[in-house]
């Protein structure tokens, strides 16, 4: 089955925010984003803004008719600033003009007086300051103030993780169409359509059923789409709203960047204690998560780095602590993996720690602590592990103990190019852990020439739920793919939709579609048995035609359909999907709130250029837990992608602000993302299928935010590399590990924050020149 957006795709011709014909009359919006990160507007003159030519009206919150609040999980976001700017970027103003050109050209002329305030970036400085958006949170598992006694090994460190840009193909936008009866319809490019709905609602003082919010597809999301795009659509509802015109904002690259949250910077303190036989007791960490200046997701983001804290490890004692730091950047929000990565970067940190200093191969300890079922998570949960499955097929399948030593030998043999090795297990369980948030409906319509339609919660943003979704019809009622249409994600045909994201969006829309097809199904088979007087068992639906115990019938699928409806049989049906057993209790920190986990080992293997601090990620094997996949080709591409997503946050891209709270790496010149000449020279994928049974649609498990993570192990890869060419010097634990850092780390001394060059550096140089 192959992705059934590919042939659109490949000509031009999928429907995007962008491609949507204009409506006569529609105007264009620009937003007037603070110059300043954080300080008192004394004030703010648009009069040489308002008389450019073309303009309409300039919005401020003194014209917003609801509420001047977009804040879901924490109500602190206004919508457009009314007394005080938190963030480079905050909307202040909405221009809206006969054209973009226009409107931005009016957007230059804004003038605002902003009287400085005092700008927080660093996550620990905040955190002195009490400014934390949520209270902290700790999950625990044993006692490690009695654990510490039993360890022959103790290491303590600090690790620290940078932002990441979604960079998403498309930018964020949306196009607010007014309706009859004071209604809006909004096309917006979001993973949220719900959040949209309810965001412009409350900003418009319009009740939600006013308000349709339709989702074609995405030019991509990585999570930023999730509650970001809610401020582009209400900026544009509120236009439309009182100028009962058609307003359209599709944001500039360099303002998306500039003006939207990125992945979550994370600074963390660990300690770990490890027995004689390297088998962990006890871990403690400390995450400082970088919020940004409101909530977004943040506390959620926060909740699953401590549910990831420990990775595909047991660990009989925990003590992992989070504060959710709020500083003066744009608010920072969902990212692939949502703060997954960055509490297992932590624990991958504090084992290569103790690899090192004990001298040993960190994929050891690795490997004796890998979590077996029946062990139980920090949260209560206990696991059905598939890990040391993972690990030994892949050390087997990939040939580790060969690798290391042709690792070995090249190190020895070459003086300026160092290779390094690294194991990156994965551990990541699949659901939203706000358990009311996993559930979904579809709604599907047999038409009476045997075709079908289906209207889901699931958005399309190039991960392919579409096309599992298209298959479990397929299946179900046995017929060809083109006989089934997907349709667009609509707030009026499926209200109260969760989000595409948590990689639970194939499951919950494709359990729900399973329900709606599996009674129409149903029903149509009740009428042939009632027909024929048979057991309603006895009834198959195979290869487009009915089956009676096990034997063709000359009846077809479009014969059945119409047989059906003249019988009055219903032909749709809207169904309804809740995932069982979850639950958690967060003031108990204790529950189990997945409904199963994602496994899966990689070998990284890296080359350095130890003159220049360049470098090439060689190969990445791969031994996937998939469960039973049922489609290869989408879950290779999503893995291939994940993998590569994952290398560029811990290698390459970079996100600089300045003290002040401006993003320097405003741009493609300044922000490096991977290109086809920075990917992996090899990407070898094993499909582990798993015979256990699980909640996945049709045991096929998620594969959108796991893979992502086997990239963190390029960071430890290159570590070792360089480590080979220079062991002495000092170097922390500071992700992304660009070229630069590279460079001096290879020739780094001991002194802790001091980065000095070797006396035969410049000698080496010379030679090499």
């Amino acid at each position: 089955m192959k992705n059934i957006d590919a042939y659109t795709h490949v000509r031009g011709e999928s429907i995007y925010l962008d491609d949507i014909p204009l409506i006569q009359g529609t105007l264009f919006g620009a937003s007037f984003g603070s110059p300043m990160a954080h300080g008192t507007i004394v004030n703010l003159d648009l009069s040489e803004a308002a008389a450019m030519p073309g303009v309409v009206r300039i919005f401020t919150y003194k014209d917003i008719t609801g509420e001047n609040q977009i804040g879901g999980i924490v109500p602190d976001e206004p919508l457009l600033s009314d007394q005080e700017v938190h963030f480079c970027g905050m909307p202040v103003a909405f221009v809206v003009a006969e054209s973009i050109d226009a409107a931005r050209a009016a957007v230059k002329k804004i003038k605002a007086t902003i009287e400085p305030l005092r700008v927080i970036t660093d996550p620990r400085e905040a955190q002195a300051l009490g400014e934390l958006i949520i209270p902290p949170r700790t999950f625990q598992l044993g006692n490690t103030n009695e654990a510490w006694s039993q360890c022959k090994h103790i290491f303590e460190g600090r690790a620290d993780t940078n932002g990441q840009e979604h960079l998403y193909i498309e930018t964020q936008g949306a196009y607010a169409v007014p309706q009859e009866y004071q209604a809006i319809k909004i096309y917006s490019s979001t993973q949220g359509p719900t959040a949209v709905q309810r965001a412009v609602s409350r900003v418009t003082g319009l009740p939600m059923h006013q308000v349709e919010v339709e989702v074609n597809r995405l030019g991509g999301g990585f999570g930023g789409k999730e509650d970001q795009a809610n401020t582009w659509a209400a900026l544009c509802a509120l236009a439309a709203h009182l100028l009962k015109r058609p307003v359209k904002y599709s944001l500039h690259r360099m303002e998306d960047m500039a003006m939207t949250g990125k992945r979550h910077p994370y600074s963390a303190d660990f300690r770990i204690g490890l027995n004689e036989e390297l088998k962990i007791v006890a871990y403690e960490v400390t995450f400082y998560q970088n919020a940004g200046a409101a909530a977004d997701l943040s506390p959620a983001v926060m909740e699953r780095t401590l549910f990831h804290c420990t990775n595909s490890y047991f660990i009989p004692n925990v003590k992992a602590t989070a504060y959710s730091c709020r500083t003066h950047l744009p608010p920072n929000t969902a990212f692939r993996g949502f703060g997954g990565p960055q509490g297992m970067f932590m624990i991958e940190s504090a084992i290569a720690k103790a690899a090192e200093t004990l001298g040993i191969e960190a994929s050891v300890i690795q490997e004796r602590n890998l979590l077996q079922t029946g062990d139980e998570f920090p949260y209560g949960q206990k696991a059905q592990s598939e890990a040391p499955e993972c690990w030994h097929k892949a050390t087997e399948l990939y040939h580790l103990t060969d690798l290391r030593k042709e690792t070995t030998v090249f190190n020895a043999a070459n003086k300026w190019y160092k290779k390094g090795l690294a194991c990156m297990p994965v551990c990541f369980g699949i659901s939203f852990t706000k358990t009311l948030m996993n559930q979904a409906r579809s709604l599907v319509h047999v038409y009476t020439d045997g075709s079908v339609g289906i209207t889901t919660g699931a958005v399309e943003m190039g991960q392919g739920v579409n096309t599992k979704i298209l298959q479990v019809a397929a299946k179900v009622f046995s017929i060809q793919p083109d006989k089934i249409k997907i349709h667009t994600t609509n707030t009026f045909k499926i209200a109260n939709t969760s989000p595409s994201a948590a990689s639970a969006t194939a499951d919950l829309n494709g359990k729900a579609t399973l329900l709606a097809c599996t009674a129409i199904a149903n029903r149509l088979k009740k009428m042939v048995a009632e027909e024929l007087s048979v057991a309603e068992d006895a009834i198959t639906l195979q290869d487009e035609f009915v089956w009676v115990n096990g034997q063709k019938t000359d009846r077809d699928w479009k014969s059945l359909v119409m047989a059906g409806h003249i019988k009055r049989i219903g032909l749709s049906e809207h169904a309804h999907y809740a995932t069982p057993e979850i639950h958690f209790d967060a003031t108990k920190e204790k529950g189990h709130p997945f409904a199963y986990h994602v496994y899966g080992t990689a070998i990284l293997g890296v080359t350095v250029d130890c003159i220049r601090g360049t470098y090439t990620v060689d190969t990445v094997k791969v031994v996937h837990d998939f469960g039973s996949s049922m489609n290869t080709a989408v879950d290779l591409g999503q893995i291939e992608g994940g993998i590569v997503q994952g290398i560029g946050w811990m290698t390459m891209e970079e996100v600089v602000y300045d003290k002040e709270g401006r993003l320097r790496s405003n741009a493609l010149s300044t922000y490096k993302v991977p290109d086809i000449y920075s990917v992996p020279k090899e990407i070898a994928i094993d499909f582990l299928q798993t015979p256990h049974d699980n909640l996945a649609i049709f045991r096929s498990k998620a594969v959108g935010e796991p893979p992502l993570m086997y990239g963190i192990g390029a960071y430890f890869a290159l570590r070792n590399a360089v480590r080979a060419f220079n062991n002495k010097g000092y170097f922390p634990f500071d992700a992304p590990m660009t070229p630069e850092k590279v460079l001096m780390a290879l020739y780094a001394t001991q002194q802790e924050g001091i980065i000095q060059p070797h006396e035969e550096t410049s000698k080496h140089l010379a030679v090499d020149k």
